[in-house]
């Protein structure tokens, strides 16, 4: 089928990324302006880092090797090397660390939102406003708004994605069970298949961040969309009752033994493969999650697997998804004016339909610019922009806006719950003691 945009209005609108307007990365910010030049005829040269080194991201590191050919086919003189890093650590350590320094990669792999917005303030990012405008790319992509800080474009995301609960259809229909559009639905449905001796919910703990994308979403289905601007500016707790209401439901899945038994040493790789052997009904993940689940050599449940948004459970944020364009690549602000006409060809490569919709059909990677035909979709794709596209709205990760230290206090407090070591109640009280703090230091800051 053709169509002129992929998601409508309701889906691409209601996405509000309110961007913080300080930041907590300590940074020092030495001159950032760009070298001189070489000599005319020197070598061009490039570092780019990426994140598809993972096995299930073959065609993703296929294609970005294309582009890198293609670029260094139109570039006389260029030279460009791969450095392919762990999502995590380039995000979380080698990144910041870099930055920090002052010598990030020429082309990187880039979070939105306050991963963003600290690398601004440190000036270490290229404005990439003006690129944009000169390419004729300003336009074509449904949003900039996590790369965006005080008007200005800093990131180009790569493609969305969109967070929800995958369901094996087979399982499903085998036990007569509809997917669940309520929490009680979702309950029963979890007793029924419990008692068949049928796990429930693939989860993989030991990765602390895995846990976190289900309570997300379901602390925003509690206390609404809008929950985490509240944390940030204190009109918000994390003690409210609505929020705490949204962990007490968590924490009854946990003690109804409902996740995948010893999750805490399981890391995330296996999630995956429990859910795509077909031993668990249900799995709250990624889009990203598409490409090891619909390859029929790694999968078991190819042609079996559906979508859908997290059931309601009664509260404002019902009807809402996490989603949206949070990775972009981003650009280094110390480059070569050479350096520089090369980075505007890699985008020229990268970011244009033709590639857009092999991301989308090869990888089921929902596309970051608006494309004119997204015929040959596997079905699953289609079933997930569907999704998106008829949800009330999106909303961001809340690890995109929220501190690194209330992150962090989450995430190993979450551990504690799946593993029995604290409570719904005494955890929100230690997560708003850090909040507050986290909030004080910011205001100081600024």
């Amino acid at each position: 089928m053709k169509i002129r945009t992929l998601f409508p209005v309701t889906g691409v609108v209601a996405v509000s990324f309110i961007l913080s307007a300080c930041s907590s990365l300590n940074l020092n910010s030495p001159n950032s302006e760009a070298p001189s030049p070489g000599a005319k005829g020197e070598p061009i040269l490039l570092t780019i880092r990426h994140t598809q080194v993972k096995d299930t991201q073959k065609k993703r590191l296929a294609m970005l090797q294309e582009v890198v050919k293609s670029t260094e086919a139109k570039v006389p003189g260029l030279s460009i090397t791969l450095d392919g890093v762990e999502d995590k650590v380039n995000r979380f350590e080698k990144l910041r660390a870099e930055m920090a320094a002052g010598n990030p990669p020429e082309i990187f792999d880039l979070f939105g939102g306050t991963d963003t917005k600290d690398y601004v303030k440190a000036n270490r990012l290229l404005d990439l406003t003006p690129i944009l405008s000169e390419l004729g790319l300003t336009d074509k992509f449904y949003s900039f708004e996590e790369f965006t800080v005080d008007g200005k474009i800093y990131g180009i995301p790569m493609a969305g994605y969109v967070e929800g609960l995958y369901y094996n259809k087979k399982i499903l229909s085998e036990h007569q069970i509809k997917p669940p559009q309520t929490w009680n639905e979702l309950l029963d449905a979890a007793a029924k298949l419990k008692a068949q001796k049928i796990t429930p919910f693939a989860l993989a703990a030991k990765d602390s961040w895995v846990i976190n994308m289900m309570c997300n979403t379901m602390w925003v289905r509690t206390a609404g969309r809008d929950s985490v601007e509240g944390f940030l500016d204190g009109s918000k707790h994390w003690t409210d009752p609505d929020v705490v209401d949204a962990f007490q439901k968590y924490d009854l899945l946990v003690k109804k033994g409902y996740f995948q038994e010893g999750s805490l040493a399981l890391s995330y790789a296996e999630q995956q493969n429990k859910f795509s052997s077909g031993e668990a009904a249900f799995m709250f993940d990624g889009s990203w999650a598409n490409t090891p689940l619909l390859d029929p050599e790694k999968s078991a449940i190819a042609k079996d697997v559906g979508f859908m948004s997290f059931p309601d459970m009664g509260g404002p944020g019902d009807g809402f998804i996490n989603g949206g364009w949070s990775n972009a690549y981003g650009f280094s602000k110390k480059v070569t004016p050479a350096q520089l006409d090369a980075i505007k060809e890699f985008i020229r490569q990268m970011y244009n339909e033709p590639m857009q919709k092999r991301q989308l059909v090869e990888e089921g990677m929902p596309p970051a610019m608006k494309l004119q035909d997204t015929s040959n979709v596997n079905p699953l794709i289609t079933q997930i922009l569907d999704v998106f596209a008829t949800s009330k709205g999106a909303f961001p990760a809340f690890d995109s806006r929220i501190q690194t230290k209330v992150r962090e206090k989450l995430e190993r407090g979450m551990q504690e719950l799946v593993g029995g070591r604290t409570d719904p109640v005494t955890l929100m009280t230690e997560i708003q003691k850090q909040q507050d703090a986290s909030n004080k230091e910011e205001t100081h800051t600024n």
